[in-house]
């Protein structure tokens, strides 16, 4: 219908001339808007008229484009009341996007209205504070170190029949793999056949159907329009059968569904992730479904993950490409490969805090739903026959017929994780590692027995007490006191989390090269740990208040000594979570009161064990309920 809208532009095209060429070609955008990421992963949107625009492009390309102020942006004791205006510098070196309104037409030009989405980076005090720009310079960091060891060990490109006079470039690329709920407004299934559909995966890629199949198509169009390339749409594990209405339509629709498009450079991996979640949510919105990328919208079922692909690449001068995880040796991966790896493995516990930062993030995070619970590594169960291990937290996806597809894929993100940053970390991580692979002169097989070590075996980089790979079933294999043994202890709630920025060593990974100071560290803290007690003190709370008051009694007729024994101990249970008395105060109450004093350790221990007894009394009263003949 619009077959000639402009949706991107491309960075080449930013030049002061084209782009005014371009605005004077496409009448129907109408707005530009400044995009910057705080620390939350919050994206800033506002309505600059075109003419404006035009009228100041010098400015806006090459200057101070717009201020802000500090209650726009989550950057907590940086942009702070007495000093809170921030600037924005648009990013000439990435893609800008086009986003169409299809519901405001223009009358003019008889095309929807257009948004210039155009990328930028935040200033306070002329130093840049946002994530962008965090994982830029990450980036420019980890390749200058990268060629750097490149050209002090040369015999790992003398392997490959290469100099160090041969390289162009080095680069990262990344891609993530985005699921999200869809449901029809207001409709919620039961508990029980949202689970027992996902035991028997009864929905796993099968045939999407009516408005979803609709909106699934839009929505992969929409992204090829773009340019994102998107290699996939299919139903995941989670879902229910819809139910089909007398006019042929169907309703009372909860699914699953999964969106994946092709990798790119590291930033514009995350730009275009942060344009594929408003294209999906948008279409299929006009569509009458509800989407949410909550990381455990409905419990004790599947939530949503975001597999981060992670790869490292050389670009000669020749213009060839080659990927510098994959092995030419036929093994699992080169001396870089395993670095990396180890890298990521070693450090982890200072990359968590980026990637795992919500409550919901550690309701997804639990055995049973395919979602990582410790810091373990899979490469595949012999170096000719990869394998993929959907129980570990990283693992190295290799295809032996496409020696460009060796990556690393991070399965722990949800879609709600500031990718941005977690993949900074990552970056950072990554180069350590490769710095004690080949500084060290270490072999393929000297990386491989260290990273395949038993707890306490002596190792040079990993640590004594851990092990770090398994090709078994985590959840199956081992018992929660092996795993943990093995693989340490994963943390249950977002302040156990960020204790690992309490590692001096670890952090020190993070803030060499002043990617990640001090000041931008505590800042993050204070604004993940203050999401972390509004979520508990305004939702968690709320949400399980409501869940207990709608757990009633049966019908007095119906009760036999089997019932009433049952609900004496779900009544326990509700009175011990939300009902003072005057010898005894309620989990929720202990909650307030740590709340009010700053009292996150405590505050930890109670959300663990609200959590425990919340579990315990959804299955006293499910078991309560099935032996009620009337309810």
């Amino acid at each position: 219908m619009y077959s000639d809208l402009l949706y991107v532009i491309k960075k080449e095209n930013h030049k002061e001339g084209e782009l005014l060429q371009i605005l004077k070609e496409h009448k129907e955008i109408k707005f530009v808007s400044l995009i910057g990421i705080d620390f939350l992963g919050n994206d800033t949107d506002e309505k600059i008229p075109i003419e404006n625009f035009i009228e100041n492009i010098e400015t806006f390309l090459y200057g101070i484009s717009v201020q802000t102020d500090g209650s726009s942006v989550n950057l907590p004791e940086i942009a702070s009341l007495n000093n809170a205006k921030v600037d924005m510098k648009v990013d000439l070196e990435c893609d800008w996007f086009v986003d169409y309104n299809f519901e405001n037409i223009d009358h003019k030009t008889n095309k929807p209205v257009g948004t210039l989405r155009v990328p930028c980076h935040l200033y306070h005090d002329n130093i840049a504070v946002d994530s962008r720009n965090i994982l830029k310079n990450s980036v420019d960091f980890f390749n200058k170190e990268l060629l750097k060891l490149l050209e002090e060990n040369p015999e790992f490109l003398n392997k490959m029949n290469l100099s160090y006079e041969d390289i162009d470039k080095v680069f990262i690329t990344a891609a993530t793999e985005l699921e999200f709920w869809v449901r029809t407004p207001n409709d919620f299934a039961e508990l029980e056949e949202l689970s027992t559909s996902e035991v028997l995966k009864e929905q796993y890629w099968k045939r999407t159907k009516g408005v979803v199949r609709t909106a699934l198509e839009q929505a992969l169009t929409m992204l090829e329009n773009y340019g994102l390339e998107p290699e996939m749409g299919h139903k995941e594990v989670g879902g229910v059968k819809a139910k089909l209405t007398e006019g042929g339509s169907f309703n009372h629709i909860m699914e699953q569904l999964e969106i994946d498009w092709k990798y790119s450079s590291a930033i514009q991996a995350c730009d275009n992730e942060l344009l594929a979640r408003e294209v999906i949510k948008e279409i299929f919105r006009r569509n009458g479904l509800d989407v949410t990328f909550q990381a455990k919208p409905v419990d004790e079922v599947a939530g949503n993950g975001k597999h981060l692909h992670v790869g490292v690449n050389l670009k000669l001068k020749s213009g060839k490409v080659i990927n510098l995880v994959h092995s030419t040796e036929n093994d699992y991966m080169s001396e870089i490969g395993y670095g990396a790896l180890m890298g990521i493995l070693k450090n982890y516990e200072v990359i968590n805090p980026f990637v795992s930062s919500t409550n919901g993030a550690f309701r997804r995070l639990r055995p049973g739903f395919e979602a990582p619970v410790c810091i373990v590594t899979s490469l595949g169960h012999s170096k000719t026959q990869p394998s993929r291990n959907r129980t570990i937290l990283i693992g190295l996806i290799r295809d032996l017929e496409n020696p460009m597809a060796t990556r690393f894929e991070l399965r722990s993100p949800n879609p709600h994780t500031n990718i941005y940053l977690a993949l900074s970390a990552i970056n950072l991580a990554m180069i350590q590692g490769i710095k004690y692979a080949l500084k060290n002169k270490k072999t393929c097989e000297e990386l491989l027995q260290e990273l395949s070590k038993n707890p306490n075996a002596e190792s040079e980089y990993l640590e004594y007490s851990r092990s770090y790979r398994s090709e078994e079933d985590v959840f199956e294999h081992y018992s929660e006191e092996e795993r943990e043994s093995y693989f340490g202890k994963a943390p249950k709630t977002v302040f156990e989390n960020l204790l690992g920025f309490n590692d001096d060593k670890k952090v020190e990974t993070l803030t060499e090269g002043s990617i990640f100071t001090d000041k931008i560290i505590n800042s993050y803290k204070i604004a993940i740990l203050t999401r972390w007690v509004t979520e508990i003190e305004h939702r968690l709370i709320v949400n399980y208040m409501n869940e207990i008051r709608s757990t009633k009694r049966g019908d007095s007729d119906d009760l036999t000594e089997y019932d009433l024994e049952k609900w004496t101990k779900i009544s326990k249970i509700k009175e011990k979570i939300m009902k003072d008395s005057y010898t005894r105060k309620s989990l929720f109450t202990e909650i307030r009161e740590a709340i009010s004093s700053n009292n996150y350790e405590k505050l930890s221990e109670l959300q663990i064990e609200l959590d425990c007894e919340m579990k315990k009394l959804r299955k006293l009263y499910a078991d309560y309920r099935r032996n009620l003949m009337d309810m």
